[in-house]
């Protein structure tokens, strides 16, 4: 594939030219008082995005599975009981984290394509009258269908049931990208990374921790080490980290948190849904259908979107990358070779969409589907045309 394109991949997100210098950086004495001046306002920034005042950031070399783990291990103790929904490969991957360590799982399942049932959620909480469940699990975005549920909904679930159960959520796809509220939600470990709202390189582990959260962690006795965020918390509070940090990457942080701010995060949750908008209509003007049910559960971060019958959706992120050069995610799990996945997330336009659609539409030509050659580019640039003059008449 060519550097020069961008990439319409899930994740790892395109990487403004800025975040990548602020990434190669020197090397520093990270034990030294000018390693505070880039964790700190890293942290701070993180929060701020996460939506958080009252919980408790942490930062670590690792990746958004590298946090499921920290959120499960800090927090819970062999044979503890989980809540989780299953409904696509990566809400899957926490449940098997789960029982790898020694946790007993009661898994929902639900379609692929579909999103959490916050009433069948409730309806277990509410027959668990021991309150033997000490965590639910959700995946607020699920990458792998595009499909995102609500948050908010489980919360409510939680309440209505007075269940004391501790509410765990991944945001890998989503925080940085779509709104997503810690302390309103009542969210107790928020899981992300770097490689995807944040425009950066994947390498670290962005965890959120309420003030329950933090109270559970000194009666957990699941094994931890690397991932100890007592240790952690030590630390950052001189400035410094446990072990060797990466510093480029904190840099980096600092910067992609003060770029999101300085635009407005309603600004960012705006633009992404206008691009995610703008390929929605592209899709249906090529007559196929996203692999997410019902238009609430649209993601606005990653589209999956079905193949005919028969075909191998494989062809086609094949073709664009040899023949032009340019990246599409594959199905993956459940949905391999039935959906190609465009990522409209993180560092991106219109300009820059508008380019990976109009890509697509040649590659899904070229292999000899019923598409209309300019159809979806079209939809989309007029989809474009009109939210863009919306939003400045609205800003006059």
């Amino acid at each position: 594939m060519s550097v020069q394109n961008p990439i319409f991949i899930p994740g790892p997100t395109n990487i403004p030219e800025v975040l990548r210098k602020a990434v190669d950086m020197p090397t520093i004495d990270h034990r030294s008082s000018l390693f505070g001046q880039i964790l700190r306002p890293a942290i701070d920034g993180a929060k701020k995005v996460f939506k958080t005042t009252d919980g408790q950031l942490f930062i670590f070399p690792s990746t958004g599975t590298g946090g499921w783990e920290i959120a499960i291990t800090n927090v819970l103790s062999p044979g503890d009981k989980v809540l989780a929904t299953c409904n696509g490969m990566f809400s899957q991957r926490w449940i098997d984290m789960c029982r790898r360590h020694q946790l007993d799982v009661t898994m929902i399942q639900q379609a692929w394509g579909d999103g959490i049932s916050a009433e069948r959620v409730e309806k277990i909480l509410a027959a668990d009258k021991h309150h033997r469940i000490s965590v639910v699990l959700a995946t607020h975005n699920e990458t792998a269908t595009g499909v995102k549920s609500d948050i908010a909904a489980l919360r409510r679930s939680l309440n209505a049931t007075k269940h004391p159960a501790l509410l765990f959520v991944d945001g890998v796809s989503s925080i940085g990208s779509m709104d997503f509220r810690m302390d309103e939600w009542g969210v107790d470990v928020a899981v992300s990374g770097s490689q995807k709202g944040f425009m950066l390189p994947p390498g670290l582990a962005i965890v959120g921790f309420s003030a329950r959260a933090l109270e559970a962690t000194e009666n957990a006795r699941l094994p931890r080490t690397f991932f100890d965020i007592r240790d952690m918390a030590k630390s950052n509070a001189l400035n410094g980290f446990p072990y060797t940090p990466p510093v480029g990457l904190l840099n980096g942080l600092k910067l992609s948190t003060e770029m999101l701010l300085e635009e407005g995060l309603d600004n960012v949750f705006a633009r992404h849904h206008r691009i995610a908008e703008g390929v929605r209509a592209a899709i249906s003007a090529w007559g196929m259908q996203l692999c997410a049910l019902r238009p609430e559960l649209y993601s606005d971060t990653v589209s999956a979107i079905c193949v005919p019958d028969g075909f191998d959706a494989n062809k086609i992120v094949a073709r664009a990358l040899n023949a032009y050069g340019v990246a599409f995610g594959t199905g993956i799990g459940a949905v391999a070779g039935k959906v190609f996945r465009i990522g409209h997330l993180g560092s991106l336009t219109e300009a820059m969409a508008l380019s990976g659609i109009a890509t697509a539409e040649m590659t899904m030509v070229d292999l000899g589907l019923p598409i209309t050659l300019g159809a979806g580019t079209a939809a989309a640039q007029q989809h474009f045309r009109l939210s863009i003059e919306s939003t400045q008449r609205k800003a006059a």
